[in-house]
């Protein structure tokens, strides 16, 4: 049916029929299931990747003022736009607007980075830019279904979940997939990073950053271990019973597996969100202790990352924290916006990528770097740039990535794709690739068709990969 490492020889119901002898037995069976799974018997391809990192840039970060120069903007800023406009979200369309950074090339390789990014830049050689990502839609919503599912509605698999459905976790203590939320969950809320028809366990963990990372994850002070014990024991013997009346049912698995998980995590999660174990020189270079307290936040999230993904998890992504923005959204005062937006992000990330090469663990590790769409490269009244589904840059670093390209190409205002234009479909495919895995055949029965998370749609960008 699916991409999967190998399937449990017994359901989670016949093990307790059978060998229903607490809680113990229960953890034990879910650690052979997940040691099983860590395997590589179900990858269709030899893998690049064993773990993603998704940089969300939540909000639409625009294109021509980050990583697709755009010298003619400049050169008739102020002026009436020379293209014809499509409707657009707000239609408060303004003359041109030139960027108000400069760009400058960066590596041997001599890709063009804005000033916004002096930290990502000094990487250039190992990132693969693309610049004819498109969206099929304008609204932040829908956009970021799209985004995360394939599918512009709520209901969705996430990428996250299917990544984590295909290949399973190699971490025994923590979830597959993990999302660490910098305080801004994005419009479409946390359905999101859901499972959608998957099985309920491979929707997302979300974790706070910083202490404690979870909510209630521990256990009363005051409840004695042999009270916790008996509680567990009562606990399996109605699950058991529970099961033999109902058969195999996927809400009850799910939660059975959760909780198994849960106790598990208590001990994990404290471990690898704690920050006190690495040095002083680590810290302040992912900007942890920096006075910009979204620098610092960020920074956390980018170390607890690492840590993560050192901890076997699949899929990690990471979104924005608050800079007193609506979030990268810059439908006016663009300059101060993406400024701030940038300051907290660009030396987290950079810090990310040399630690995870200096690790060993960026060549396993495929990085992506993404908003939901661009903007427009005529202004929303005078200082403010409008969503534009027709173009925006994305890029990747990491396991399998060709460092240093440059994918596709906009037209002279960056307004639409105009060479190699791609889709969120043909993003997902190369990531899916990347981690070992044919888009086309990491299927699910569902509704009487097999779905997949890039629908019937898409291609890995074979030109960005090593």
């Amino acid at each position: 049916m699916v991409c999967r490492y190998q399937q449990q020889v017994f359901s989670r119901r016949d093990f307790l029929s059978r060998w229903g002898v607490g809680f113990g037995a229960v953890a034990l069976a879910y650690m052979q299931a997940q040691e099983s799974m860590a395997g590589k018997q179900g990858l269709h391809h030899e893998a690049k990747a064993e773990h993603i990192i998704f940089l969300y840039m939540d909000g639409g970060p625009a294109q021509m003022d980050t990583f697709d120069p755009k010298p003619r903007l400049s050169d008739e800023n102020g002026q009436p736009f020379k293209m014809k406009m499509e409707p657009t979200q707000f239609d408060n369309n303004g003359a041109t607007l030139g960027s108000p950074w400069k760009f400058k090339q960066y590596g041997e390789s001599g890709i063009p980075i804005s000033d916004l990014f002096p930290n990502i830049a000094k990487h250039a050689d190992r990132l693969a830019v693309v610049r004819s990502m498109t969206s099929a839609f304008s609204e932040h919503t829908s956009a970021n279904y799209f985004l995360h599912s394939g599918i512009g509605i709520a209901g969705r698999p996430s990428m996250g979940a299917w990544t984590t459905y295909g290949l399973g976790t190699a971490s025994e203590n923590l979830p597959g997939f993990i999302v660490l939320n910098g305080g801004l969950i994005p419009p479409g809320g946390i359905e999101c990073f859901g499972n959608g028809f998957l099985p309920a366990s491979y929707q997302a963990s979300v974790f706070s950053p910083s202490a404690p990372a979870l909510a209630n994850l521990k256990p009363a002070v005051s409840a004695e271990p042999a009270r916790l014990a008996a509680r567990r024991s009562l606990l399996d013997s109605l699950e058991q019973m529970t099961l033999s009346q109902t058969g195999k049912h996927d809400a009850i698995e799910s939660a059975i597996r959760n909780y198994e998980l849960a106790y598990k995590m208590q001990m994990a999660v404290p471990e690898v969100t704690d920050l006190s174990g690495e040095t002083e020189q680590t810290l302040q270079m992912y900007g942890c202790s920096s006075e910009n307290a979204q620098t610092a936040s960020y920074g956390k999230q980018c170390l607890v990352a690492r840590r993560l993904v050192e901890q076997g998890v699949r899929f990690i992504e990471l979104t924005c924290p608050s800079v007193g923005h609506d979030r990268w959204d810059q439908h006016a005062n663009l300059r101060d916006g993406h400024t701030k937006n940038a300051l907290a992000v660009d030396q987290p990330i950079g810090a990310l990528i040399e630690d995870l090469a200096q690790r060993g663990l960026l060549e396993k590790t495929l990085i992506v770097w993404s908003g939901e769409f661009g903007r427009t490269p005529f202004a929303q009244g005078s200082d403010g740039r409008d969503h534009n589904p027709f173009a925006f840059s994305i890029w990747m670093a990491g396991g399998g990535i060709k460092g240093g390209s440059i994918y596709g190409a906009t037209d002279e205002y960056g307004y639409k794709a105009v060479e190699n234009p791609l889709q969120i479909h043909d993003m997902h495919a190369t990531m899916l690739y990347l981690m070992g895995v044919d888009h086309e055949r990491l299927t699910f029965r569902f509704s009487g068709r097999d779905m997949r998370l890039t629908d019937v749609h898409g291609h890995a960008i074979k030109e960005i990969i090593s």
